[in-house]
């Protein structure tokens, strides 16, 4: 039996595996620019569709992820004006206390601690109806205003293909590790079931 030769082949069937492997992950990626190989045209499978990924990942973030009507849903909930009433409320009594008097300092006569909270009370109710009224009209013409799905495109679209490749490579590194070892292991069963298979005919 030549171990050496059977060795070899394994070895060989192992290194082709990872390398065919690794070949393809790059094909991801490179040639960056279109190249003419004996007629046809070659070009990474990523800068080749990078305007098409860019659009498809504008349409899932403007119309699945970014949703405008739950982004109204949580802009408008009351439960946020209760959190800001304790700054809310500060400004309103400086202002009453302090900044109207500036204006009409007549007022500091007329008007005493009883009415200053009489009128806080009345602003800050009249804020709790007017606040979600405002904000829903706001959305309304925000949503107008900002395409999401446009705004992702041309951002996706506009990345060079290095930093296409450097975000792609942070994300998938370790399952592109995975792959080369992968197929390193199935050229190493390739590589035994030829040795096996020549073993069992001779």
């Amino acid at each position: 039996m030549n171990w050496t030769g059977n060795i070899i082949t394994i070895l060989l069937s192992t290194f082709t595996g990872w390398v065919t492997t690794w070949i393809a992950i790059k094909m991801l990626f490179h040639p960056r620019k279109p190249i003419k190989i004996l007629g046809f045209s070659v070009q990474g499978i990523f800068p080749k569709n990078q305007r098409l990924i860019a659009e498809k990942l504008g349409q899932v973030v403007g119309k699945e992820l970014l949703s405008f009507d739950e982004i109204e849903q949580k802009v408008t909930d009351p439960e946020n004006l209760q959190k800001l009433r304790p700054d809310i409320e500060q400004h309103i009594d400086h202002f009453l206390r302090n900044k109207l008097m500036e204006v009409f300092p007549m007022l500091s006569m007329l008007i005493g601690e009883k009415t200053i909270l009489q009128l806080k009370d009345a602003f800050l109710a009249e804020l709790e109806t007017l606040f979600p009224v405002l904000m829903k009209s706001y959305m309304t013409k925000l949503e107008k205003d900002l395409d999401l799905e446009k705004i992702v495109t041309e951002k996706v679209a506009s990345f060079s293909s290095e930093k296409l490749e450097d975000i792609l490579n942070q994300i998938t590194k370790r399952e592109f590790k995975f792959l080369e070892f992968v197929g390193g292991f199935f050229g190493f069963l390739i590589g035994l079931i030829e040795v096996a298979a020549h073993f069992f005919t001779n």
